[in-house]
């Protein structure tokens, strides 16, 4: 028998998965490079090696394979851990907000993250599941981290904890969206801060 008789057929799966792994980075690094709205189809097909028909048996759209993309690179182990209890509500949250800075100002992510999110504006389903598989993980463990807090009687028993993140993140958002300001510790500490005071207990008078 000759050795190319014996040779093993290809790995379909494996092909498949380093073919997947190829299109979602090439998704991730043209939006860098170009933007969202040079962002083709055709171009992440060329990058990754791959014909676009692969791309398209795949995905629907260039935003389906850059959600994709991004939620791949999402740490579901960071989302599954929740805010670090320190018992210092406030030092706690200072310190994920100010990770959440580093994050938000890295371009590798800030790119395809400002490209869905302007993307989504626009498109019913793609920001129904941005919300879902995106914005909802990271807002649930500040929910979580508010709630230890108020069953330790550090925040207000009575706080809606669905407003109160909210108003934690809704600024840090609008600040990043519309670069209206700089995305800074010194600005995520006073929000914190802030927000604190509106959360605390009421006193008794």
């Amino acid at each position: 028998m000759s050795s190319a008789s014996q040779a093993k057929p290809p790995n379909a799966a494996r092909r498949s998965a380093r073919s997947l792994k190829a299109i979602l980075d090439a998704s991730m690094e043209l939006v860098g490079e170009v933007g969202y709205n040079r962002l083709t189809i055709e171009a992440i097909a060329a990058r990754a090696g791959v014909g676009k028909q692969t791309i398209y048996r795949w995905w629907p759209s260039k935003a389906a394979v850059l959600l994709d993309a991004l939620t791949a690179v999402v740490d579901d182990d960071a989302y599954a851990a929740g805010i670090p209890d320190t018992g210092d509500l406030e030092a706690d949250l200072k310190a994920v907000l100010r990770a959440t800075v580093d994050e938000f100002t890295d371009a590798t992510f800030e790119a395809p993250y400002r490209a869905l999110a302007v993307a989504s504006a626009a498109d019913a389903e793609l920001s129904a599941q941005f919300v879902e598989r995106l914005q909802e993980p990271g807002l649930a463990v500040y929910d979580a981290r508010l709630r230890a807090a108020r069953r330790a009687g550090q925040v207000d028993p009575d706080l809606d904890l669905d407003l109160a993140v909210e108003m934690l993140l809704g600024p840090f958002q609008q600040r990043w969206l519309t670069r209206s300001g700089p995305l800074t510790y010194e600005f995520t500490d006073r929000l914190v801060e802030m927000c604190l005071r509106a959360f605390v207990p009421r006193s008794t008078p």
